[in-house]
């Protein structure tokens, strides 16, 4: 009897992993497209409206689906107060409906990898490791914001707030952050996220490679206008900081990077420089 109970468990295992395999996308496509079906969670559009002014400067087919993702982020993202910070309804939709520009005109996959963001009142400390030479060296870094790989997300809501409320300013530490959960979703958050066809990469790798190192050079003459000099720190780090200079400042990016803003623009599928703001 035992050996057939073991046997039992040894067959129904992978018989589980087939059908995970064979049904478990589809299963949960079916219920995303469930959930974008229903009508979004009461105050959600005046808060966005109040909170986040690139909602209410998209057009209007945007901003349906805007709010047909926030029911799905909202849904499949815990939200856990940090440092006395509690969650309410006002956190939850400014960062779920901030989040979720960045998903518009695609089919996504919601961030995958992690499920907590971690919400501080404000500016937090983060222990920076770094190597002078063989000797490892700890330093407590003020952060807005992480993102850490396969992990979660953390934000300081103070930071937050301050960077939605102003559409132009260039800082958006929501979408700096989701930028890389992004980014990480192929092989690793070295800013080059998963494109949309093969044909892309070449022209993706040359033109930010290109623009990161006119970025240095701008930095070293004063004479950086678009970007904010943060982007220097990595090819990952200048994709988020163009990520979030793309949607705040598209029509500047327009302008003076128009490589990069086409670039940007045919990933993120929307084209910000025509919106209402």
């Amino acid at each position: 009897m035992r050996a057939q109970i073991v046997f039992g468990v040894i067959l129904a295992v992978p018989i589980a992993v087939l059908l995970y395999l064979l049904f478990g996308p589809a299963f949960w496509r079916w219920r995303r497209k469930r959930r974008r079906a229903l009508a979004p969670p009461a105050g959600l559009e005046a808060m966005l409206t109040r909170n986040v002014p690139l909602y209410a400067a998209m057009p209007a087919e945007l901003r349906r689906q805007l709010l047909s993702h926030v029911n799905v982020f909202l849904a499949e993202k815990n939200f856990i107060g940090c440092g006395g910070q509690e969650i309410n309804d006002e956190i939850r939709y400014t960062v779920a409906g901030t989040a979720c520009i960045l998903l518009l005109n695609r089919e996504p996959e919601y961030f995958p990898g992690f499920t907590s963001i971690l919400v501080y009142p404000d500016t937090f400390e983060s222990m920076d490791v770094q190597y002078d030479g063989p000797v490892e060296v700890h330093e407590r870094t003020a952060r807005a914001g992480e993102s850490w790989h396969r992990g979660p997300v953390v934000l300081s809501w103070g930071d937050v707030i301050r960077g939605v409320t102003d559409p132009v300013d260039g800082f958006n530490v929501v979408l700096h952050e989701f930028a890389h959960k992004l980014d990480e979703q192929d092989s690793g958050t070295d800013g080059l996220p998963e494109l949309h066809a093969l044909h892309h990469y070449d022209e993706w790798t040359q033109v930010l490679s290109r623009e990161y190192e006119a970025l240095h050079k701008r930095a070293a003459r004063g004479t950086n206008h678009v970007l904010d000099d943060y982007g220097l720190e990595s090819p990952a780090e200048f994709f988020a900081v163009a990520t979030e200079s793309f949607f705040e400042k598209a029509k500047a990016m327009r302008t003076r990077l128009p490589d990069l803003y086409e670039q940007l623009r045919r990933y993120y599928r929307v084209d910000p420089a025509t919106w209402n703001y």
